[in-house]
């Protein structure tokens, strides 16, 4: 029976359950269908993948259907996300990667890139790589005129050095940093990037956690955001004295920050860190007034500490085809996400869990204080994290709130935008709540901030109960 694509291809890549909705046939056939939307018959397209073991077999099978088509694969093995997003970048070549980032080992799929990092999307051809691999799935790959050639090349020496211009940790007083690879593909490039295994040693002294590739993910799943996921490091920097943790997920795209004490720097702290550092880089380049992403659930210190800075900060969205869009729409330098996705315009204004770790090494090391005393610059606010409640009348929950909070509350007046779900914003800057339907769970998502937790719980506790009513 033919797989129906529709149920692995998402908005942004391609996710699904090996042997179930991904297989060889299906990857074959994506291969080949890749190869005709994006035109790339005589050209090259990268090809590599991350520890799961499905990753090495839908590698070969990509490319089996790219050759078919003409194009030329070139296989660069074991690597990241941000390894094919720094080998799209320097090569200029569409490219793909097997990943299923943090998800459980039985799913794996694939996050494809067009030449120059440039993502592709739904909304850039993505679906229509989905409807040519269907129509292939149903009536087989038709042989180009030239069948396109098979070679491979390691990317990863080029991809450590490519970082370490960006961020020079060489001067930084000497640290020692706990970071869990949860058994991703951090386990090969911190060694790479901040250790000694193919660069010159640096001030640092790593202590590592689950480096070992295991696709099966034994000792906890390679998903940082999920607290639970952080307890380990957490242990670990606190036995080891560390002066920092860093946790990474599974395809290393993303990376979480953990001080001294064993306590999480949200991702809205780093973010606004790193704002500070290339604000500083561009403004002494000779950029007047640099740009900084951040989508609109980082905390309201991100675009104060941008603005006090003398950067300009632009919200957006949240999603990273949204945040890349306007980083190359308004020639940004960076952006940041809640999440802890980090972009850089010194890399094809793609994400990268790597960078960002260098970028804060550089700050912590640059300075004296611990961690922690360092990070309470960047979050004065009371912030909520997210918090999920499952609703099926989502619209009916967010109207519910809007009829309770506006166009005051407690005499406070308060203000709405629609940019992503509904904000509603206190007139006083005393808090903020966000309301975000999921795309794809029956999940209302809560985010939200305030001058302290005092003035904000009340305010959290309300709405969480409307929307739970």
């Amino acid at each position: 029976m033919t797989i129906d694509l529709s149920s692995s291809f998402k908005a942004y890549d391609v996710r699904g359950i090996v042997g179930e909705t991904i297989t060889e046939q299906t990857v074959e056939a994506v291969g080949a269908a890749f190869v005709d939307v994006v035109g790339l018959a005589g050209e090259t397209v990268l090809i590599g993948g991350d520890m799961r073991p499905s990753s090495p077999e839908f590698a070969k099978a990509f490319g089996r259907g790219a050759t078919a088509r003409g194009a030329n694969a070139v296989y660069i093995g074991l690597i990241s996300t941000d390894e094919l997003y720094y080998a799209c970048g320097v090569r200029k070549a569409a490219g793909v990667t097997f990943t299923a980032s943090h998800n459980p080992a039985e799913y794996n799929g694939m996050k494809m890139s067009l030449a120059g990092a440039v993502p592709i999307s739904s909304e850039t051809g993505l679906f229509d790589v989905r409807d040519k691999a269907q129509e292939y799935l149903e009536h087989g790959i038709p042989a180009a005129e030239t069948r396109g050639s098979e070679t491979e090349e390691d990317i990863l020496k080029g991809y450590a050095e490519f970082l370490r211009g960006l961020v020079d940790l060489s001067g930084i007083r000497p640290l020692k940093a706990v970071v869990d690879a949860g058994n991703g593909m951090a386990g090969m490039t911190t060694p790479a990037v901040l250790g000694d295994s193919i660069l010159p040693a640096l001030p640092l002294e790593i202590e590592p956690l689950y480096f070992e590739l295991d696709g099966t993910f034994p000792n906890h799943p390679a998903n940082p955001l999920e607290s639970e996921n952080l307890r380990d490091l957490q242990r670990a920097v606190r036995e080891h004295g560390a002066d920092i943790g860093i946790a990474f997920d599974g395809d290393a795209d993303r990376c979480f920050v953990i001080d001294e004490k064993g306590d999480p720097v949200s991702p809205s702290a780093v973010t606004a860190m790193v704002a500070r550092r290339e604000i500083a880089r561009a403004k002494a380049a000779g950029e007047d007034t640099p740009v900084i992403i951040h989508n609109l659930i980082t905390s309201r210190a991100v675009p104060e500490l941008i603005e006090h800075d003398g950067g300009r900060a632009v919200r957006t969205r949240v999603g990273h085809s949204f945040i890349k869009a306007q980083m190359a729409k308004e020639n940004a330098v960076f952006g940041g996400e809640h999440s802890a996705h980090y972009y850089f315009r010194d890399f094809f204004n793609a994400d990268t869990g790597m960078l960002a770790a260098m970028h804060v090494l550089a700050a912590l090391g640059g300075q004296d204080q611990p961690l922690s005393q360092l990070a309470e610059e960047y979050e004065p606010y009371f912030s909520s994290g997210e918090i999920n409640s499952k609703v099926e009348d989502k619209a009916g929950a967010v109207a519910r709130v809007k009829a309770e909070l506006t166009p005051e509350h407690n005499g406070v007046a308060v203000s709405t935008d629609e940019l992503d779900g509904t904000t509603f914003t206190a007139a006083d800057g005393s808090w903020w709540v966000n309301l975000r339907p999921s795309n794809t769970e029956p999940f209302l998502r809560f985010n939200g901030e305030g001058r302290d937790e005092s003035v904000f719980a009340p305010i959290r506790d309300r709405v969480l109960e409307i929307v739970r009513a």
